[in-house]
């Protein structure tokens, strides 16, 4: 057993010796290794539903991304380096993230993680990627989770929290239908928890009449849609992802239940409902929700029309949607955050200069990054469905995550630069 055990220590210490004699070169010329950079090249992954049920929308969601990239990557760069995207599917699978995430980092050695999508998914990698020393950029969620600077320093939001959503889609549900019974049914996770928590903020709980969730590996949500007819809803707030939605409002037309529904930004997004309905895509007629960044619908707005046109160039002219706008908002929020690390690329300098803060770009609210403060966007705008299109109606709204009041936000996003690109 002594002779294992020396044996065993002398190899730990000829690997340790072996790193050491290593770690000077990152083969791009640089005088210490940093994982996924080298002088030409930044490589970052993700992890994505490209199929299961979470991919109707999200599936479009890493491409577009990968699109700006290839825009910014035909003019030259960052820094000089290239953007390599590895996009990997986890099918919304909490295990498969795990799996994914872990082969992105131990073994394609990429920089960070950029936009790993889902509540329940991405819980599972924070522990990993924090005690690693990755970067976890801009997750494609509104998770609390998320915004845990002390205990997760390298992990930051992108969508507004989903206490910050509900608290805006509460209010405005307080102030234009009062007395009506209010509903909910909600994902079984961080996800329908921290919405409740919202909605319950302004309604308080007794506000809230009926109260349901769900299961992505379920299908079948005719219980708890009838649980919410049974119970005379009259207006359901929706935590849902975009299958969810369409199931929701598909079972309770067949249940003959027509409440005026008000749905979460992440599964709101028309073109995607209107294609899982089908034929059956007027039942979305009247569908309230929110967003905060530009409307695929309006080609007028110059932000839309950019990622318009590189969506064309870049991304075969995939059918045009919120979620092709959201992967494109990521990146360029990433091309800023790579601008300000500056060409000395480090896991630690991107962190330093995401706390910095002081982005902006084609969001409608502000973005709330700061040492204290790892969360996203900071509030959203109304809209409603009338035939084809989804509109934005009414001011923005922002507020925070606890007792803050909800209060409109003036301030008006700028013009996009013109040739699309972050000025460095």
């Amino acid at each position: 057993m002594q002779l294992k055990q020396f044996l065993a220590a002398g190899a730990s210490v000829a690997l340790v010796l072996a790193a050491a004699a290593c770690g000077g070169d990152d083969g791009g010329g640089g005088s210490a290794a940093v994982p996924g950079v080298t002088d030409t090249e930044v490589v970052v992954g993700t992890h994505m539903p490209l199929t299961g049920q979470a991919s109707a929308g999200y599936s479009k969601i890493a491409p577009a991304t990968k699109a700006y990239f290839d825009h910014v990557n035909a003019n030259g760069g960052v820094h000089g380096r290239k953007i390599t995207y590895k996009i990997m599917d986890d099918a919304y699978n909490p295990a498969n993230t795990q799996q994914v995430v872990r082969q992105l980092v131990l073994q394609d050695k990429v920089f960070a993680i950029l936009n790993g999508l889902g509540t329940g998914t991405h819980t599972g990698v924070l522990d990993f990627l924090a005690s690693n020393r990755v970067p976890d950029l801009f997750v494609a969620s509104g998770s609390r989770s998320w915004d845990q600077p002390d205990k997760y320093p390298g992990t930051f939001g992108f969508n507004p929290d989903y206490t910050v959503e509900g608290k805006i889609l509460a209010t405005y549900i307080e102030q234009n239908f009062a007395g009506q019974k209010v509903c909910f049914l909600g994902q079984d996770d961080d996800f329908g928890r921290d919405s409740l928590l919202g909605v319950e903020n302004v309604l308080g709980a007794n506000g809230v009449g009926v109260k349901e969730k769900y299961v992505t590996s379920n299908p079948n949500v005719g219980p708890q849609v009838g649980a919410l007819k049974a119970g005379g809803c009259q207006v359901v707030v929706l935590a849902t992802v975009p299958p969810f939605t369409a199931l929701a409002i598909g079972t309770a037309a067949r249940l003959g239940f027509r409440p005026q529904w008000v749905v979460s930004n992440v599964g709101a997004d028309l073109t995607t409902l209107a294609g899982l309905l089908g034929e059956n895509k007027a039942l979305l007629e009247g569908l309230l929700a929110v967003n905060y960044l530009p409307s695929q619908f309006d080609l007028d707005d110059p932000w839309t029309a950019l990622f318009k046109r590189i969506n064309d160039q870049y991304n075969a002219a995939a059918p045009f949607d919120g979620n092709i706008v959201y992967g494109m908002a990521v990146g360029y929020l990433f091309v800023q955050a790579l601008q300000a690390a500056g060409k000395d690329l480090t896991r630690e300098g991107i962190t330093e200069a995401v706390e910095k803060g002081g982005f902006r770009g084609p969001g409608l609210a502000p973005l709330r990054f700061s040492a204290d403060d790892h969360s996203g966007y900071g509030g959203l705008r109304m809209t409603k469905v009338t035939g084809s299109t989804q509109e934005y109606f009414g001011p923005i709204y922002e507020t925070d995550e606890a007792d803050g009041p909800v209060r409109e936000y003036a301030e008006q996003p700028p013009a996009p630069p013109s040739n699309g690109i972050p000025a460095a």
